[in-house]
């Protein structure tokens, strides 16, 4: 159910937009029986529709009898309350939809605890008037077949009781913020933890269901959850990688996007986002065979603007290219760094493995290092960190000449080669520092 807006400013048409929303429903395991749009000027400040279209899709349900009418744009409380009390089924919108997937879906505590604040602060504004509605959160993170609750739209927290309240709701909500600000805590020392390490980190992006987690295990073969659902996994996974030119790296699946993405989703899921915030180099995976496969590249720059991330270097991953009749029509010149791959088939990996080594090559910074043979240990992790370019021996040590991460800099200065060390050079040469 959509309203068309005159001169829309929105990336999807409306009828791509509820083609969208009818596959976020199959993925909650709902069956889509119609849908309906209706041009108007403005959405009806009571129901949305006008209501001559709301009185037609009273008729239309006495006539077919679904049980559900989804919205494609987020109604405020008092459209949903009027809209129910109309047709007296239950009314959701795009974004009780998601987040109705996204407790599906959470596997582990940090994503059901966002899934729950996210949830919470989505129902919170929808208490009044609905009473006894609002306590329909069954338990269950697989819908009806747990055997709890079920409805869409009412799955996540768990099964609360009837005269549940605002004080008791907010409540939870300060519990589970301080819950996942501990996460974030946590995360942030497994970064720090990372960043010791020296590695640059590449995190994978993109809109759901372009192939990200396929193309994750592809290249790391992890073993990530690949479904051919929306919105499939939704807490980051990172693996170590070498590149072709022997550096290694961090690659990090993340949650996909999309269009509309509710702003309390962005919100509750912040800890998990800073793995695309904190990241060196965004990979961004495209579904190369969509129609609106540029309108989705756009709504991921779009949300990576509002993350304050879209400033960093990118790489764009064009996949399912195994799709295309004429893979080499692509126009490459309409994505950042572009590379035509399938991570089904592995077609054009090498040519991403050889775009991500170049990549991260230019974020280091040059270097040239004389390491006596005492301290070859250090020519191994130049090896290991950095890009060698050149590398030749003389009767004291290894001249290594390349590039290696800025925050290097200071664990090879000892032996960086420059008119004001020399002769510390020469001391360490000699071995008389330590």
């Amino acid at each position: 159910m959509a309203v068309e807006l005159p001169d829309d400013e929105q990336l999807f048409s409306v009828d791509d937009s509820l083609a969208e929303l009818a596959s976020l429903a199959r993925t909650a395991g709902a069956e889509v029986v119609g849908s309906m749009v209706q041009r108007l000027r403005h959405p009806d400040p009571a129901y949305y529709l006008g209501k001559g279209r709301t009185a037609e899709l009273v008729k239309l349900q006495q006539q077919l009898g679904f049980t559900l009418v989804i919205f494609d744009d987020e109604l405020s409380p008092s459209q949903q309350r009027n809209l129910e009390e109309a047709l007296n089924i239950d009314v959701i919108d795009r974004t009780a939809l998601i987040l109705d997937i996204f407790a599906q879906h959470a596997r582990t505590r940090e994503g059901r605890l966002q899934v729950e604040l996210a949830q919470y602060e989505y129902r919170l504004p929808r208490l009044t008037g609905r009473g006894a509605q609002l306590s329909r959160l069954g338990g269950g993170s697989r819908g009806a077949s747990s055997g709890v609750g079920g409805a869409i739209g009412a799955r996540g927290p768990g099964e609360t009781k009837l005269e549940v309240d605002r004080r008791r709701i907010r409540k939870r909500i300060s519990d589970l913020r301080r819950e996942l600000e501990g996460v974030r805590r946590q995360r942030a020392l497994q970064r720090h933890q990372r960043s010791a390490q020296a590695l640059p980190v590449v995190a994978i992006v993109g809109y759901t269901n372009a192939g990200k987690s396929t193309l994750f295990n592809a290249l790391t073969r992890a073993g990530v959850l690949v479904e051919d659902k929306l919105f499939a996994t939704l807490d980051p996974v990172t693996r170590h990688i070498v590149l072709p030119t022997h550096q290694e790296i961090l690659l990090t699946d993340t949650v996909g996007f999309i269009q509309k993405l509710p702003t309390t989703l962005i919100a509750a899921f912040r800890a998990t986002l800073e793995e695309v915030i904190e990241a060196d180099i965004l990979l961004e995976v495209v579904d190369s065979t969509h129609e609106n496969a540029i309108e989705q590249s756009q709504t991921v720059s779009d949300t990576l603007a509002e993350l304050q991330a879209a400033h960093k270097p990118r790489i764009t991953a064009l996949n399912k290219i195994d799709l295309l009749p004429d893979p080499s029509v692509l126009d490459l010149s309409l994505f950042p760094n572009a590379v035509p791959i399938s991570a089904i088939t592995g077609q054009g990996l090498d040519a991403l493995l050889a775009k991500i080594a170049e990549i991260v090559s230019l974020e280091m910074i040059p270097i040239r290092l004389h390491i006596p043979f005492f301290a070859s240990e250090y020519v191994e992790l130049f090896h290991r960190r950095g890009r060698v370019q050149e590398e030749r021996y003389d009767p004291n040590g290894t001249l290594i000449e390349g590039s290696i991460p800025q925050s290097l800099r200071a664990v090879f200065a000892p032996f960086e080669i420059s008119h004001s060390n020399r002769r510390r050079q020469t001391a360490l040469a000699e071995g008389r520092l330590s």
